[in-house]
């Protein structure tokens, strides 16, 4: 029985993915290796992936595409983009998409390895645990399963929709929550109307949550929505 951890590698350059296919190999991974951003969701929905390593400049499809499909179909999936892109921006834009590393060429393999591992072993240790249905957000409690916002200014019920969005928003507090990802499992599409649906749900939450001045619901442009709780 094959219990390698297996890793969706989309890299264009031949050299270069030829040594970290073979470096990753070494170090006891099944990697299955695309060159071609046209042709990685073709493989990805057909495989079992346990993470996926994406470079960014990629012909016919780029990498931060790619991530954003593969996070629309498994949005739990670790993923790590690996490029020579440095800018802010492109930084940005990838851990927007829910990126959790960013690795910039040149880089040392045995680093790379520890952040695999490393990305590797939190993401069991979260399937491993059950979602809470509490959740602490300030002064403010929030009960799931009662769909119910607890302050100093008393208990406000939440609609069941309110309470999921919230509850996706809590799971991925301080992190960017895709816009997909809320209306795939929510609304069970992503249209026009869902969206504008889903908008109006957002300013709801803002307005309920207004009793903790530290916690904020940012709009994070062209990725989803991120609740975070304000340092002093």
């Amino acid at each position: 029985m094959n219990n390698k951890k297996k890793v969706f590698m989309v890299e264009d350059d031949q050299n270069f993915g030829t040594v970290m296919k073979s470096y990753l190999e070494i170090n006891g991974f099944d990697v299955t290796w695309i060159k071609d951003g046209i042709n990685a969701m073709k493989t990805f929905v057909v495989g079992h992936f346990d993470i996926c390593i994406l470079d960014v400049m990629l012909p016919n499809v780029d990498g931060f595409t790619i991530g954003k499909q593969i996070k629309e179909k498994e949005d739990t999936i670790p993923l790590i983009f690996l490029t020579a892109k440095t800018l802010k921006e492109d930084v940005l834009q990838g851990f927007g998409i829910g990126a959790d590393d960013y690795v910039t060429k040149p880089f040392d393999s045995e680093i790379l390895i520890a952040k695999i591992n490393a990305i590797l072993n939190r993401s069991s240790y979260k399937d491993a645990d059950e979602t809470p249905s509490s959740f602490t957000l300030g002064c403010i409690e929030f009960n799931f399963e009662l769909r119910t916002l607890t302050s100093p200014k008393g208990v406000h019920q939440l609609s069941p929709k309110e309470a999921e969005l919230l509850k996706l928003l809590c799971i991925d507090m301080n992190k960017v929550m895709p816009r997909e990802k809320a209306l795939n499992s929510i609304w069970g599409e992503n249209s026009y109307f869902t969206t504008r649906s889903m908008d109006v749900y957002i300013t709801k939450l803002r307005k309920y949550l207004k009793a903790e001045p530290k916690i904020e619901i940012v709009n994070i442009h062209g990725s989803g929505y991120l609740l975070r709780l304000k340092e002093e």
